[in-house]
């Protein structure tokens, strides 16, 4: 088998990919990795999980002037040599990872820079010099209008995820940005889909590039160690159904895609609540938050990631098993990366698919798309046994591992004294005057007091003679003539 080593990778690349484990390339860093060494413009297609950082990374690492080289005096001091845009700010931190990871013994200064978080920082960090950026195409902009990001000395340009930039709307930005840069540069382009506005990108700027595909062609771009079930559940069911496959067999770290940011947050606490370290991941939550979120997923002190489209894009952690994808994707694009979150690097996965009765239509359209068997998704409920025999879960199992929460009881409260305390009741009191008004003297004021009704006393006979009545018309009441005993 093929070594980094054998296909012409410094010493030093080699041994830092090495203390990490990393000694063999994947088919894409092979294939990729003969035709970058050598500055050669090319266009690298595979599907997302197969290695496509390290294939453009090592390449940008060798072919960059560190310190130590003796040639290094000689560049603008503190201007970056090679410009890396990614879509996303996850994606863009992954590959600065990356980069330290294979660089660690080169010296070159990597900087990342996103938008979400203060200007301070990264103006300080160019001010002090960088060999290589990281960013999304946004900041890239504001820092290059800026004058602080000069990128007239960058020897390579990589565009990681075009496919993505273009579906975000960043096409107009990543050609202002490549117009930054020297024409002479090494300009390398990865995408698992080849539409055409990328095409015409690369006919535009690139000069005679290598077609480099690792698939045989986008149709069969999903993951092939993916077990993949799709299943028509109806929505007030879909978290008693997560919450059973979360204590399934094999169950490590899950990704649940949501369609919207408000379902992202409720379905995070509702697994919360259930007893399950849950996080959710989307576009509302500040920078900081989004990166301790993930931080959390790779240190496993999270099991399960609810994220958007956009906030997942370009996150890469190792043993998530299953994929949920809570609602049916927008298309089949959108269906091949996010399944792609799991079985990643040659491991398996499982990606899980609910539709809902109105999605079924488009689910066709996906299955069709990708040419997958299923095309009628299996009706399916948290007790159904093709779920338990499906994903491996041991039965009895239910969807919480934490008794509910206990509602608390709201009694209706006693009326109270000003002072805060009920006033005692004292049905012995004695009265100064009758309810008719008349004042009551000596013995007769107890007997008001104490008579009970029928016992002829003189609370009888007032309250006889203060009754009163609806006439038969309805309109107003009357006074009743006092009876007699």
């Amino acid at each position: 088998m093929t070594t980094f080593r054998e296909l012409g990778v410094l010493p030093e690349i080699c041994d830092s990919l090495e203390r990490a484990g990393i000694t063999t390339p994947f088919a894409i860093q092979e294939m990729t990795l003969q035709v970058a060494l050598l500055g050669t413009d090319m266009i690298g297609q595979a599907r997302t999980g197969t290695g496509k950082t390290l294939a453009f990374g090592i390449p940008v690492l060798q072919r960059s002037v560190a310190p130590k080289d003796p040639d290094y005096a000689e560049l603008p001091q503190g201007k970056p040599q090679a410009l890396i845009v990614a879509p996303t700010r996850e994606l863009a931190l992954q590959v600065s990872g990356d980069l330290a990871l294979a660089g660690a013994d080169r010296g070159l200064r990597v900087l990342t820079v996103y938008g979400g978080v203060g200007y301070d920082t990264q103006l300080d960090a160019l001010t002090a010099g960088v060999d290589i950026v990281v960013g999304t195409p946004g900041r890239l902009i504001d820092l290059a209008d800026r004058r602080a990001l000069d990128l007239s000395h960058v020897h390579a340009l990589v565009l990681d995820e075009a496919d993505e930039m273009l579906d975000l709307g960043f096409l107009p930005d990543v050609v202002k940005l490549i117009s930054k840069t020297p024409e002479t540069r090494q300009t390398m382009l990865f995408s698992a889909t080849m539409p055409a506005a990328i095409v015409a990108l690369a006919r535009t700027h690139m000069r005679h590039p290598m077609n480099i595909r690792a698939e045989s062609s986008y149709e069969n771009a999903t993951v092939p160690a993916t077990a993949q079930f799709i299943y028509q559940a109806h929505d007030l069911d879909k978290p008693e159904i997560i919450g059973r496959i979360l204590q399934a067999e094999g169950a490590d770290k899950m990704i649940v895609f949501t369609r919207t940011k408000r379902q992202s947050q409720r379905i995070a606490e509702d697994l919360a609540e259930r007893g399950f370290k849950a996080s959710p991941l989307h576009g509302d939550m500040a920078q900081v938050a989004r990166e301790k979120a993930l931080a959390r997923f790779r240190e496993d002190k999270i099991q399960v990631l609810v994220c958007t489209d956009v906030a997942a894009r370009g996150i890469d952690v190792r043993g998530v098993s299953h994929v949920i994808n809570y609602t049916c994707p927008e298309d089949d694009k959108t269906y091949v990366h996010r399944i792609g979150r799991t079985g990643r690097a040659g491991a398996t996965g499982i990606a899980i698919t609910f539709v809902d009765w109105a999605d079924v239509a488009r689910w066709k359209m996906i299955n069709k798309a990708l040419d997958l068997p299923f095309p009628e998704p299996t009706e399916t409920y948290s007790t159904s046994e093709h779920l338990f025999h499906d994903q491996g879960i041991p039965p009895g199992t239910k969807g919480r591992i934490v008794d509910p929460a206990p509602v608390e009881r709201r009694d209706r409260p006693e009326r109270t004294s000003d002072r805060g305390e009920r006033p005692a009741r004292n049905r012995n009191r004695n009265r100064s005057r009758t309810r008719g008004g008349q004042p009551v003297e000596g013995e007769s004021a107890t007997a008001t007091a104490t008579s009970e009704p029928g016992e002829g006393g003189s609370a009888n006979r007032s309250r006889n003679r203060r009754r009163r009545r609806r006439s038969s018309g309805g309109g107003g009441s009357t006074t009743e003539a006092p009876t007699s005993d």
